[in-house]
């Protein structure tokens, strides 16, 4: 019954966000989220306790000011996901403005295929609309599954629909593809700030061990492909920044573990210093520091 609600809540999402007016949509979002913050429920708990990690010295009045302004921005992401179909070419390009734009074009223009990593900073849909939409650059990525399966169908049509190649996350077949991919000089993009599972990588973030996920970094390794961290973040609507980093270059010496290591540490920082710029954007809801897990948790809770 509840997964059949989920799939219902989002169907509904899709099917009637995008047909209202623009500023009915954004205050729509905005009054949802000033109800789920004001209820105090797990979710909001969870991301003060992780903006608290990320703004050390705030107060209870500062970290209640950042969780209502990041509930604020999360509903803007999905406000924005949900009508992101109906935009044109011309209208995401007029959304979106990323610095350093060169290193990605200058990479697949010299032939390496290119990784994009990104943490879940406000709107990484829209970042890679811009880049099929504005850029034409097909890309490929990976989708977890969710339940139930419908939802998961409605996810995969979405993105495919705004021009990915959407690929489950699941075993070792995911990572063949998108080596393949890169390569044949391609472009694939992840969301690679979380990662629970046992093959995660161990970091230091904000502090404190986290683990993210080691795909960036075997990929790059594997391939050759230019890995490049990326971090975003909303301005005044309908305007969303981001900053494509300097390439995470692959070690010259250890082991691969060494190198996979090393690299992935250097993506944690790259993130760091977007959320710290801009934690108010920073749509994390659910346990990420290895401290906050409890045991069956660590071993099974996934992105």
């Amino acid at each position: 019954m509840r997964d059949r609600l989920t799939d219902t809540l989002y169907g509904l999402g899709w099917s009637t966000v995008k047909k209202l007016p623009e500023p009915a949509a954004a205050a729509l979002g905005r009054t949802i989220a000033d109800i789920a913050w004001k209820r105090r429920g797990k979710s909001v708990l969870r991301l003060e306790s992780n903006l608290a990690r990320v703004v050390p010295d705030a107060g209870p009045e500062r970290l209640a000011e950042l969780s209502k302004a990041g509930m604020r921005s999360y509903m803007r992401y999905w406000m924005e996901s949900f009508r992101l179909p109906t935009w044109s070419a011309e209208r995401v390009g007029n959304s979106v403005e990323i610095k350093d734009a060169h290193l990605l074009k200058d990479g697949l223009a010299s032939g390496r295929g290119v990784i994009l990593a990104l943490p879940h900073l406000a709107n990484w849909d829209l970042a890679g609309v811009w880049a099929t939409r504005t850029l034409g650059i097909p890309f490929t990525t990976v989708a977890e599954r969710l339940k139930p399966e419908t939802l998961y169908d409605r996810f995969v049509a979405y993105r495919e629909s705004l021009g990915m190649e959407v690929l489950p996350h699941s075993g070792g077949e995911a990572f063949g593809t998108l080596a393949r991919r890169l390569r044949s000089g391609g472009l694939v993009c992840l969301v690679a700030d979380r990662d629970l599972s046992a093959s995660g990588v161990e970091v230091k973030y904000f502090g404190e061990t986290a683990r993210m996920p080691a795909g960036p970094a075997l990929l790059a390794q594997q391939t050759g492909a230019l890995l490049l961290p990326v971090t975003l973040w909303y301005g005044a609507e309908p305007l969303m920044q981001g900053q494509i980093h300097p390439p995470v270059e692959v070690p010259e010496t250890g082991t691969r573990a060494d190198k996979t290591s090393s690299m992935t540490q250097a993506l944690a920082d790259a993130y760091a210093t977007g959320i710290a710029e801009h934690p108010e954007d920073w749509h994390m809801l659910q346990r990420l520091w290895l401290a906050d897990l409890e045991p069956r948790e660590e071993q099974g809770e996934r992105a």
